[in-house]
């Protein structure tokens, strides 16, 4: 029986102590301990198994963490956490108080630059590699981008800068033809045809002043690792191509990529996925919006769909498949998305634009002057927003209604379940004259039976949940389900504002002219959000009323499952009940 290597290696210091012949057995072993960590834990497993030979090379050729290495974006840096010191704590991966499921300044020097979002690592590897250079330090630089990301705007103004720096920066392209979803675009097809040999026009990296070397088998160690240690002499901007596979060693993941990119439980030694409940659940909010949009689409010719790399995620798939030429995926391109779908607008289809929340903020000069500003009615829905879970800070969709609150002409509505979520989208269709954003989060609905026939919502317009005496409650959105059982035994009123602008007035005067105390909750940040709206509703008016907001505070929020970070802050029906019973 051959000895195990990785539980001697706590560091990339006693890596390098490796022969290099022992590497092939020290990727297995790495693979073997992704593969049985997430299989229990859950997790991202395909990025991470596609890169171990590289992460291995890496480590183990460049002087880490003088050397900065940098993961864009972070699903693929498994193999990197555990060979930095963290392979005894990686079973509390994505839990609350344990490791961040990305790359995490503060969790390790290792982690040179925190990533959630894509198509950061090059900016900031050069901006590394220029600071190095005005201190007078030999450092490398190295950022690892998937080919999918490469086609994110930010990475090509990452590329046009670097190369006309002497900047001593490494960027190599991790290669498999896939992000969450497969790749997309004219981009993955040059790189198709470099990979066969068929590419005919010049290098794109070299014209952009790279030196350009590859493409090598990501696979084959020492193929990494000799290519690695000639690229740490070349100064100046250089570019190594790298092909690889997602889910490299567990076959399942290797033959379904997209299932296997974050597959919840599974068999570590088949690869077979936990048997799914037989049970009928509430659907998730992503295929209420996907099955929906397309229900919309077959009576409605005009409505296109659109999603920046997440036709998945988001079940725009399912329009992708019965209405292949209505439905875009444009790749991880937040910005194009919204002025694509301005562009759109301008022509009289109906654009439903389906981007997460916390992606949205990528693209907010484009919400602001290609869309609101000329008045064009382009329907955003925001998936996954409020709190989502294990993937913490760089996801969750806390900001959009305080970011979108500010900006004239947005309609926003949040529904509090799967009908109104249903309503406002055939509402929004009917022909609005302004943009509308529809914000819902990740996860399951409360109704089984949520396919009831459409109805128009009236805009502005909130609703009474529930009359009694002591207080009012106003809420938005789906965080109302908490609001509903913490007061099922109180003498309180709930209210569903469903709007936060234009907000209902005229009910608003209605509850500050009944009750003495007005309490909003939301699944957002307090500063700007929700509640905010109604501090301003009430200082317009001069109402005196005692105003209680609960949401967000006032810093990020880490990982751990919705409901462990809604206990933690206060959010839960049992806390809410307590706050309400004080009054």
């Amino acid at each position: 029986m051959q000895k195990s290597l990785l539980q001697h290696i706590n560091s990339p210091v006693q890596l390098r102590l490796l022969n290099q012949k022992d590497l092939p057995q020290l990727a297995q072993e790495l693979r073997e301990f992704i593969i049985n960590i997430v299989a229990t834990k859950e997790g991202h497993l395909g990025a991470s198994l596609g890169v171990v030979e590289l992460t291995i090379g890496l480590h183990y050729v460049f002087n880490t963490p003088t050397d900065q290495l940098i993961w864009d974006v972070g699903h693929q840096a498994y193999g990197h956490k555990i060979l930095t010191g963290r392979r005894d704590d990686f079973h509390t991966n994505r839990k609350l108080g344990g490791l961040s499921g990305f790359p995490n300044r503060e969790e390790s020097e290792y982690d040179t630059f925190g990533v959630g979002h894509s198509s950061t690592s090059i900016s900031a590897a050069l901006g590394m590699a220029i600071a190095s250079q005005l201190k007078g330090e030999d450092k490398q630089h190295i950022a690892v981008i998937g080919d999918a990301s490469i086609a994110s705007g930010m990475a090509f103004e990452g590329l046009n800068h670097a190369g006309v720096t002497d900047a001593n920066l490494l960027v190599i392209l991790n290669d498999n033809a896939i992000g969450i979803d497969p790749s997309v675009g004219a981009l993955k097809q040059y790189l198709t045809n470099v990979k066969k040999g068929t590419q005919k026009q010049d290098n794109i990296f070299e014209a952009l002043n790279f030196d350009y070397s590859g493409p090598i088998d990501g696979h084959d160690i020492n193929t990494v690792i000799s290519e690695l240690e000639r690229l740490k002499t070349v100064k100046g901007p250089k570019f190594l191509h790298v092909i690889t596979t997602k889910g490299k060693g567990l076959k399942q993941a290797e033959a379904d990529q997209v299932k296997y990119h974050a597959p919840g439980k599974f068999d570590a030694k088949t690869g077979d996925l936990a048997a799914k409940s037989t049970e009928v659940k509430p659907p998730k909010y992503q295929d209420v919006f996907g099955y929906t949009i397309v229900e919309l689409a077959k009576q409605n010719k005009n409505i296109v769909g659109i999603t920046p790399a997440m036709p998945t995620g988001s079940s725009l798939k399912y329009m992708m498949t019965e209405i292949p030429d209505r439905a875009f995926d444009v790749g991880i391109a937040e910005q194009h998305a919204v002025t694509m779908a301005a562009g759109l607008a301008t022509q009289g289809l109906i654009p439903f634009c389906n981007i997460y929340s916390t992606f949205l903020q990528r693209a907010y000069d484009q919400i602001i002057h290609d869309v609101a500003l000329q008045k064009l009615p382009v329907i955003f829905c925001l998936d996954r927003a409020g709190l989502v879970g294990e993937d913490g800070a760089t996801h969750h969709g806390v900001f959009d209604l305080s970011y979108l609150r500010c900006i004239p002409n947005l309609i926003i509505f949040a529904p509090r379940n799967e009908m109104e979520l249903r309503n406002i989208m055939y509402t929004a269709q009917l022909g609005l004259e302004q943009p509308i954003a529809i914000r819902y989060p990740r996860g399951r609905g409360i109704t089984t039976d949520w396919k009831q026939p459409f109805s128009k919502i009236e805009i502005a317009k909130g609703v009474v949940l529930k009359k009694g005496h002591k207080l009012a409650v106003l809420s938005i959105g789906t965080i109302a389900k908490n609001v509903t059982e913490a007061i099922k035994n109180l003498d309180i009123s709930h209210y569903d504002m469903r709007f936060v602008k234009p907000l209902d007035e005229r009910l608003l005067h209605t509850i500050f002219k009944t009750y003495d105390t007005v309490v909003t909750v939301e699944d957002h940040t307090i500063k700007g959000g929700f509640g905010s709206a109604i501090l301003e509703f009430a200082s317009e008016n001069n109402y005196k009323n005692t105003i209680r907001t609960l949401g967000i505070p006032d810093f990020f929020i880490e990982h751990g499952s919705v409901n462990e970070l809604e206990e933690s802050l206060g959010l839960d029906a049992k806390s809410l009940m307590t706050i309400f019973d004080k009054y």
